[in-house]
């Protein structure tokens, strides 16, 4: 009998221990975050996952403030360029349908386009095309609310000088995301919109995730806003069609998760691809840089990291996977005031020392 009670008392003592890691793990995520996120302001959702399943998932402030709504975990927000993932593996799927290459020249799909025969997908992916930049053109403005065909906004950038020769440097692009977006349409016969939600979100099912609309009832939606001197006001309208490809999605922290898992269990695309999407690539003059396909390649505490952030009018977004400890951190804000790119990056360390700590 004493012998039962003693291996009774060390499970609960290591139960204990557990239980007290645990909460001192998730008191220190939300020292970090409650001083961002006020609670009568807008605010935001963090989740931290480890081995596939989520170990802290928390809102914080409100996602309507005129109705004064309090967060959730199951808000939608806009995910900005954090939508170049999506376009990267949809372009990385056709290829594994053998319905494009990454070395075809954008010619190949669109054969008046200045100096197509030397740009190639590659390029594009890696933002190494000198495509010019069509958010720092001066006329964005002119357009910013205007209904556009993807042709018409490939149309909008492609005759403007390029910045450098394909290859020459990195300079991050989203003109190149858009050509993808519109190369994905060519060659799939779908609209970019159906072709993620057919192929991938349905597929996995991401059920709150979707592309953008200002227009259409959106269960559960986060409004955006911007922080001015005198108070919040409600984000700028703008036309989705134009973001399009390279950064007009919505999603929750929950089907992000689904997302990064899918990628984890290779159920979009094989083991080999994705080898060739989280890879350094090399700019002509052999320098590498840290961005492969749709995803920045950073290091953490020494640990390699696969990121990617996203900035649109009235929201910001940034998520983290650390391969070699299996750690997704993924943070939303409603109000661009609120970058969650810093804050999610110190989780990542916190959950590193944590994790070095017990091995």
């Amino acid at each position: 009998m004493n012998q039962i009670l003693g291996v009774k008392y060390l499970i609960l003592f290591f139960f204990s221990i557990q239980l007290g890691v645990a909460q001192t793990l998730e008191s220190k995520i939300d020292s970090l975050l409650q001083p961002i996120f006020q609670k009568d302001g807008p605010g935001g959702v963090f989740l931290v996952s480890k081995d596939c399943e989520p170990i802290y998932l928390k809102a914080f402030g409100k996602s309507n403030i005129e109705l004064d709504v309090t967060m959730t975990p199951d808000n939608v927000f806009q995910i900005g360029s954090m939508t170049k993932q999506f376009t990267a593996i949809a372009i990385m799927m056709l290829e594994e349908q053998g319905k494009l290459n990454v070395n075809d020249p954008i010619s190949k799909f669109i054969p008046d386009y200045p100096k197509g025969d030397n740009i190639t997908i590659h390029h594009l992916l890696t933002h190494t095309s000198g495509i010019k930049d069509f958010t720092k053109m001066k006329s964005i403005m002119n357009i910013a609310r205007k209904d556009m065909a993807s042709k018409e906004l490939v149309e909008f950038f492609m005759d403007e000088p390029v910045d450098f020769e394909p290859g020459e440097q990195y300079s991050y692009n989203n003109s190149g995301y858009v050509l993808l977006g519109y190369i994905i349409e060519l060659v799939s016969g779908n609209t970019y919109e159906d072709f993620i939600e057919t192929y991938i979100f349905e597929k996995l099912g991401m059920k709150n995730s979707r592309y953008s609309s200002d227009r259409e009832v959106i269960k559960n939606r986060a409004y955006g806003y911007h922080k001015r001197t005198y108070g919040y006001v409600n984000k700028t309208n703008i036309s989705y069609s134009i973001p399009f490809s390279s950064g007009a999605l919505m999603s929750t922290a929950n089907d992000m998760l689904k997302w990064q898992n899918a990628i984890n269990d290779n159920e979009l695309i094989s083991e080999k691809t994705k080898e060739i999407i989280f890879r350094n690539y090399k700019l002509n003059s052999g320098e590498l840089i840290n961005y492969g396909y749709g995803w920045q390649l950073n290091e953490t505490e020494g640990i390699s990291t696969r990121e990617h952030g996203g900035s649109i009018f009235g929201y910001k977004s940034m998520g983290v996977y650390v391969p070699d400890y299996d750690v997704y951190v993924v943070g939303f804000s409603n109000c661009d005031c609120n970058s969650p790119t810093k804050v999610t990056r110190d989780i990542v360390t916190l959950i590193i020392e944590n994790l070095k700590k017990q091995t």
